[in-house]
This record gives C-alpha cells, sequence and structure tokens, in this order.
C-alpha cells in the first residue's frame, strides 16, 4: 500500500476570444464548477484552501530557499487573487454577475470538493489536484474524474451566451516554448536518504517514458523542428535535480513539503510526467514508480547511472523507434527497453521474495503491474500494433500517421498539429481519444461508472474520504480545508476549530463513517469528534 495522487494543470483556450486572459479564464472554470456543485461553506462562499501548512521552499537537500530568491511561481503557499471588476474588463463587459464571488467581490478561485480533491488557478491554467489514494488502480480512477470535473465547468461555462466558449485540454504544452504540468505524489518514510531516491529514480524516469509518454507533435520546445515524439514533457528539462517546477524543471523535484507528520513521511513531488488520457498508460506510471519506490526503500534499486540524463531523458523522447542507446557511466550501452527490463527483473524479485502485500499490496495491484509492464514492454519491442492501445503515445502516432498517409502530410503542416491538440480535447464529442476509446481501440482499467463515482465520492481507504464528507456533509459550517487539515466555524464554539489530518491513512471510511451517520449538523459532529479525544479519527 503506498499513499499517490496526482495533479493536472489543463491547457486552456477561449477560440471566440484569443487574447482573453488565461488566469482570468481559468477562474472561470472554477467559478463555473462551484455553480455547478453549489457546494455552500460559510458566509455564502465555497469552501477555501487552507494554506497555513503550505512550505513550498522546503529542499530535501536540507535547506529552505530564501523567499526573495525564489521565482515568484514557486511561492504557492500564497493564494491567488484576482477580482471580479478585472475579469469583466478582460471580457469586454461593464458589468458581470458572478454567483460564488465573496463580500469583497473577489472571485473563487480555489475550492476543495466532496470527492476529497482540490480545484483550483495555478497560475495561468485550471489545475485538478486528485484526492489521496492506495493503488495504481485508484490513481487513475480519480485522475479521471478530475476530467469530468473539468468537463463540467466546460458545459457551465457555455450555457453562458454572453461569454465566450472555453475548451479544455489534457496535454502539457501549447506548442509555443509553454509547458504546464502533469505531477505525481507518492508517499514516503522519512528514514529513506535523498541521494537513494535520486540514484534509483533517475535511470527510470529518464526511460519510463516509453509505456507513458502521451506524444507530440514537433521537436523542441516551440516545436519548430519537425517531427514527432514520446513525451509532451522531454524537452522542457534541463536540469537532473532542483526546486523548481516551471524554470530549469528538474527530473527529480526536492520540494519537501509532506503534507504529513513531517518526521516520519517524505512527499516525493514528481514532474517529469505526461497527462495520460489512457488510462493503460496512466495506470502504469503509478503502478510502476511506486514499486520502484518500494526497491528503492529496500536497498534493492538496480545499481545504474545514465550518463548526461537530461540529454539521455530528450534523445529517448525524439526517437520512436526505440533503438536509440543510452551511455551508462559504468560503460555499457542499453536501450530504454533494456534499462526497464532491468527494474522490471528487479521489481519481479522483491515481489518473490518479500510476497506481494510487502511489494505494493495485498489485493492483486502488484501482480497486475508486474503482468502489465511486462506484456507492455514485449509488446514496444516486438508487436506494436498491440500496444497501441494502450500505450499513448504510440496510439497517437498511429492515428497521426493514418493522416500522413491519406493526404500525404510531412510532420511540419499545421494540421498534423491541430489532430494533435484535438487528441487532448476533453469534450467526448470533440476528443479523437474519446473516439477511439468509444471504438474499443484504447483499453480500459476502470469503468465509466467507477469513475463518474469519484467525481462526488472521496476514496474510503485514506483521509480523503473525512476531508470530502466533511465537505459534503457540511459544507456550510467547512471554512477551509487542505490535505492535512478540516477548518470549521460552528457558531458556539468561540473561534475557528482546526481538525488535524497528518496522518494519510486515518480519517478513512472504516474510522469515519459512524461519525458521519451518526450526526447530520456540524455542532454535534465536532463534539463527539473533539470531545471525548484528543487525536480523533481524522488525526
Amino acid at each position: 500500500m503506498r499513499v499517490m495522487g496526482a495533479e493536472t494543470e489543463y491547457g486552456i483556450h477561449a477560440p471566440a476570444a484569443p487574447s482573453a486572459n488565461a488566469t482570468m479564464m481559468s477562474a472561470r472554470v472554477v467559478q463555473a464548477y462551484a455553480q455547478v456543485t453549489r457546494q455552500r461553506a460559510a458566509g455564502g462562499a465555497e469552501t477555501r484552501w487552507d494554506y497555513t501548512d503550505e512550505e513550498p521552499l522546503h529542499d530535501a537537500r536540507g535547506w529552505t530557499l530564501d523567499r526573495a530568491s525564489a521565482h515568484p511561481s514557486q511561492l504557492t503557499d500564497q493564494p491567488p487573487v484576482l477580482d471580479a471588476e478585472a475579469v469583466a474588463l478582460a471580457y469586454g463587459r461593464e458589468e458581470l454577475e458572478l454567483d460564488g464571488q465573496d463580500e469583497s467581490g473577489t472571485l473563487l478561485m480555489n475550492m476543495v470538493l466532496g470527492n476529497g480533491a482540490r480545484l483550483y488557478v495555478d497560475h495561468a491554467h485550471p489545475e485538478y489536484s486528485s484526492p489521496e489514494v492506495t493503488n495504481p488502480r485508484d490513481a487513475v480512477t480519480w485522475d479521471a474524474a478530475g476530467d469530468l470535473v473539468a468537463l463540467a465547468a466546460v458545459r457551465r461555462l457555455a450555457m453562458d451566451p454572453e461569454l465566450p466558449a472555453v475548451n479544455l485540454y489534457k496535454n502539457n504544452t501549447d506548442n509555443k516554448s509553454v509547458s504546464y504540468g502533469s505531477h505525481e505524489n507518492y508517499l514516503m518514510p522519512r528514514s529513506v536518504p535523498f541521494g537513494d531516491i535520486v540514484r534509483g529514480l533517475t535511470p527510470f524516469f529518464v526511460t519510463r517514458q516509453i509505456f507513458c509518454g502521451a506524444g507530440r507533435v514537433g521537436l523542441g520546445q516551440d516545436s519548430s523542428v519537425p517531427g514527432y515524439q514520446i513525451s509532451q514533457r522531454a524537452d522542457f528539462f534541463e536540469a537532473e535535480v532542483g526546486l523548481e517546477t516551471t524554470i530549469r524543471r528538474p527530473i527529480i523535484n526536492t520540494r519537501d513539503e509532506p503534507h504529513a507528520t513531517a518526521d516520519k513521511y517524505r512527499r516525493l513531488h514528481v514532474i517529469i510526467g505526461d497527462a495520460n488520457l489512457s488510462q493503460a498508460s496512466n495506470y502504469l506510471k503509478f503502478g510502476t514508480t511506486a514499486m520502484v519506490l518500494s526497491l528503492i526503500e529496500a536497498g534493492l534499486a538496480p545499481k545504474l547511472e545514465v550518463h548526461e540524463p537530461v540529454a539521455a531523458l530528450q534523445a529517448i523522447s525524439h526517437d520512436t523507434s526505440l533503438t536509440t542507446k543510452l551511455r551508462l557511466l559504468d560503460g555499457r550501452r542499453v536501450t530504454a527497453l533494456d534499462l526497464q527490463w532491468i527494474y522490471h527483473e528487479a521489481a519481479a524479485k522483491l515481489a518473490q521474495d518479500t510476497g506481494v502485500s510487502d511489494a505494493l499490496d495485498g489485493d492483486g495491484h502488484t501482480h497486475e503491474v508486474l503482468e502489465r509492464w511486462a506484456n507492455t514492454l514485449t509488446q514496444l519491442d516486438s508487436d506494436r500494433p498491440a500496444a497501441a492501445s494502450s500505450v499513448e503515445w504510440l496510439s497517437k502516432l498511429s492515428l497521426l500517421d493514418g493522416y500522413r498517409d491519406r493526404d500525404g502530410l510531412a510532420w511540419d503542416d499545421a494540421r498534423l498539429g491541430l489532430v494533435d491538440l484535438q487528441w487532448a480535447d476533453i469534450r467526448p464529442e470533440k476528443g479523437l481519444y474519446y473516439r477511439l476509446l468509444a471504438r474499443a481501440r484504447m483499453q480500459r482499467i476502470v469503468n465509466d461508472a467507477d469513475i463518474a463515482a469519484a467525481v462526488t465520492e472521496p476514496p474510503s481507504d485514506t483521509r480523503a474520504y473525512f476531508r470530502g464528507r466533511c465537505v459534503s456533509s457540511f459544507g456550510k459550517d467547512v471554512v477551509g480545508a487542505s490535505w492535512d487539515s478540516v477548518i470549521f466555524d460552528v457558531p458556539g464554539y468561540g473561534r475557528l476549530q482546526r481538525v488535524p489530518t497528518r496522518e494519510p491513512l486515518r480519517g478513512t471510511k472504516a474510522l469515519t463513517s459512524g461519525l458521519f451517520a451518526r450526526h447530520r449538523e456540524a455542532g454535534p459532529f465536532l463534539a463527539e469528534l473533539l470531545g471525548h479525544n484528543t487525536n480523533p479519527p481524522g488525526a
């Protein structure tokens, strides 16, 4: 069992208003979803994010970056502010009725959802951060639920004839030198030396794109070189290790912000992944990474060092034949497939030696991850048509090659770039991925009913259950929440009541469902939660 989760920044575009401010459009997306959910908190506003424990400048290497030296994009412990007047001016309207703005006229840009997730404006993009889960199948489910959240916001915005339609895309670049992230988070013991994490993960991250890359038309950050590559993000990485996430992007990110008991846990913040629509690619991304972390924790990660990892990352991305050989510091030259097989064999041995419950969990995920990992590597080597139903970059390439063959298109033809963009459109009637999914040409890991349920229901086996149920059950009395707290404002208490949730595997359905069942009002709920012990079920 490993606590994990995803963060997805969606590409945003208003075709009828190409000069519209992206941050303001993103605020409208969050605002629109607030109108969909009507999750009301104290004072009539939605449940806001609690920034109290945000520490984005702590570095896992043992220091804290001075705020004066930090890039503004790193200061994620400050809430974004965008007033309604500025939005109205951006849309060319003197007045704009905004359901959900607070008494100061400030637009809602950050909210906690009833499924335990967070929806907010991250710089110039709407971002959905999934609730914490404990296995790769649930990671896929609640990540895909975010796509439905984004779709609901798009549909709601389209109902206003006075506003330009907004489209959202699950991709990672505008192909004009701007990239936006798809991040993963994994909880691991604080006792594991960070140097071991760097050594164990770097070769794996350099090469895992061969099964979880989302594919991209164009080479280089601005796509100025014609071609097609495996990863949306690879060309935007410039460092091996570092704290930044939007500049000088590193393969291994060092942000030390555990959102949990700090002396017990480390949250590994992974910024190198692509945003995956393919459920199979997403499943392998989470599942294999979790298994490699188990190898590192056991001291059994393969002893490999790649020469110039950043250059190797980009060389692999630019070679869809998968024949590029990487130079290892011990003198060997191996392909990305070779290197992934080395990691697979080590993970399989760990599972065999310790039992699957120690490798990932006892519910069959370890066996499924190992089997899918091996089958995918085999297919990438010898049966690409079979691999195309699961590996996103290869499926997209097959579709693009069909257009190229039919119409004689070169890789610099603008129509191919439009196909690439349409692949990522979250609207099922427009998105090319969804068309292939409907025709059973893409593999499913989870069904549509489970994904739809995850839009409103939190995972049952982490603290996300407590957070989500607090929001959905007592929304008018919850004035703030974060990964490690829920804040109530209830008459009679005299001051805000902050319920800590620092243990990710507490606050579960098993521990708290009875408490929710017994109380319809927040006051009695808090009285029982806080009145009988100082370490409540959510702590």
